[in-house]
């Protein structure tokens, strides 16, 4: 989510000239209506500045802190500015579920920052809006599935790669290292199972460097150069980042393409492979029935695939570097599970069907979601329509931000929000249970596609390495010095570290 404090840092560097000042203020004062809310009964907020809108009242350190604070002044529907962009900020469990659920068409469309715009022209499914969205959302999903996705064969792919993950652990002989690079290679190498058919090796340079591609251009999605591009794009084009930005994903996509193309000559459309095959056949199959307006083109598959790598990687790895961390940090929870899993199944593999009898792994796992906040703020949404909302008005073409922090930590839904605390997911008698207010993967039409992917993900990954590996802090790091304070970004990070895995059997 970096946004705020990315904002708050490029801040200074953005104003140096005293020309741009001045045509900035010119535009914002021009452009702004600072009698808008009183007149229209607008969420309420804190006064703007000009130009600066509400920069300088977010705290630069805690910029997630000082949103709950705005929500408990002006309650859970409340107007910040970014600079001159107007947002619409949902916070608390009822409130977020009655506009992305309840309220699902009004709040459905995407938000579509600037940068990715540029790239993505309306293509893929993550940056998209209207018919095309839609219908490729819907295709995505339904082959998906017809290729695995939460079912038993994707079931043994994750087993599968959970072997080869397990080798690179062994290769450290319980020395410290970054977990980071073979996680991400291992989760990686599911979707890409799913969307190219196969896997690849963690030596491939072709696929580590797609893999740290991606990982660069989230990464440059924070810098405060591209957050004040995405602000005021007009004055801001010559930013190098946007152009780094730009060309990393021309290489992916060339690659991409280059994967596709190789699919294409071996197709078997009596037989596909994985979600490429399935595209180029539906594409083949509407060009022969002279279907012309389409939205199954190669930019429409190029972009699609792209999407579906980045979210198949990213937010899953970091979910297990954070459960891994967790457990160096508290070794008594790391005993109860370890403890649980070999009481209930062993040192057989586990299966997705034995999340039942393992209330307390499960519940751990839950936990780590919720506490690890990977995604503070949903991707921004966009109303489609004038709506009223919880009597207030929101305009047309307004951006959103659904505050999942605000969810996950919600003092009248936790017990004990800011504390890693399993015991949320259990009853009384020690059973799992289901909570409403777990919301990690947003709700309603913009909900994460792959949640029931990367559900199997954590559960398999997560417990087959604890049946291997006891994980512990580097040497002369203690428990207490692991540092659980998050990198602030698009996603929620862990600061930089190394854990030891130390061989169980």
């Amino acid at each position: 989510m970096g946004i705020f404090e990315l904002l708050l840092q490029s801040s200074s560097s953005v104003l140096l000239p005293g020309a741009l000042v001045v045509l900035l203020l010119t535009y914002f004062i021009s452009s702004f209506n600072f009698n808008s809310q009183e007149n229209r009964k607008e969420p309420p907020g804190p006064k703007p500045l000009p130009l600066l809108g509400n920069l300088l009242q977010l705290d630069l350190k805690k910029p997630l802190s000082t949103l709950i604070e705005f929500s408990k002044k002006y309650g859970s529907v409340f107007t910040i500015y970014l600079g001159p962009k107007k947002v619409v900020v949902l916070a608390g469990y009822k409130t977020v579920k009655e506009a992305l659920v309840n309220h699902a068409d009004e709040f459905g469309d995407r938000d579509v920052l600037p940068i990715m715009h540029e790239f993505n022209q309306g293509h893929g499914i993550t940056w998209s809006n209207g018919d095309s969205w839609k219908e490729i959302r819907r295709f995505s999903l339904t082959n998906l599935r017809d290729f695995g996705m939460g079912k038993k064969a994707c079931e043994d792919k994750i087993i599968e790669e959970c072997e080869h993950l397990i080798e690179v652990f062994k290769k450290f002989k319980g020395e410290a290292f970054n977990t980071t690079q073979p996680i991400s290679c291992a989760v990686s190498n599911i979707i890409c199972s799913m969307v190219y058919g196969s896997r690849f090796d963690y030596s491939d340079p072709e696929f580590t460097s797609l893999v740290d591609r991606t990982r660069k251009r989230i990464q440059l999605l924070n810098t405060p150069s591209i957050q004040a591009y995405n602000l005021i794009p007009w004055c801001c084009k010559w930013i190098a980042n946007r152009k780094e930005f730009h060309r990393l994903g021309r290489v992916n996509r060339t690659q991409n393409m280059k994967l596709c193309n190789q699919l294409k000559e071996t197709l078997n459309p009596e037989m596909c492979r994985g979600f490429v095959d399935a595209f180029l056949v539906q594409k083949l199959n509407l060009e022969e029935s002279g279907v012309t307006n389409t939205y199954f083109d190669d930019e429409n598959l190029l972009k699609t695939v792209m999407n579906l790598f980045a979210a198949g990687t990213d937010t899953t790895g970091i979910t297990l570097r954070w459960a891994f961390l967790y457990m160096a940090k508290y070794p008594k929870i790391q005993d109860q599970v370890q403890e649980e899993v070999s009481r209930v199944i062993g040192s057989r593999q586990v299966q997705v069907e034995d999340r039942k009898n393992l209330p307390f792994t499960n519940a751990v796992i839950h936990e780590t979601q919720r506490l690890a906040n990977i995604a503070p703020i949903a991707v921004a949404h966009r109303t489609n329509q004038d709506v009223t909302f919880q009597g207030h008005f929101i305009k047309k073409g307004t951006t959103v931000y659904p505050f999942l922090m605000s969810v996950l930590y919600d003092e009248s839904e936790w017990e004990n929000p800011y504390s890693f605390y399993p015991a949320h997911f259990l009853d009384k008698d020690g059973k799992f249970v289901k909570r409403d207010a777990f919301m990690a993967f947003s709700a309603g039409r913009r909900a994460c596609p792959g949640e029931s992917l990367a559900r199997m993900e954590h559960f398999i990954f997560f417990i087959t390495l604890l049946q291997h590996f006891r994980f512990t802090p580097a040497p002369g790091v203690s428990e207490d010095d692991l540092d659980l304070t998050p990198r602030t970004g698009v996603t929620l990070t862990p600061l930089p570290h190394k854990l030891c895995a130390v061989p169980r059997m």
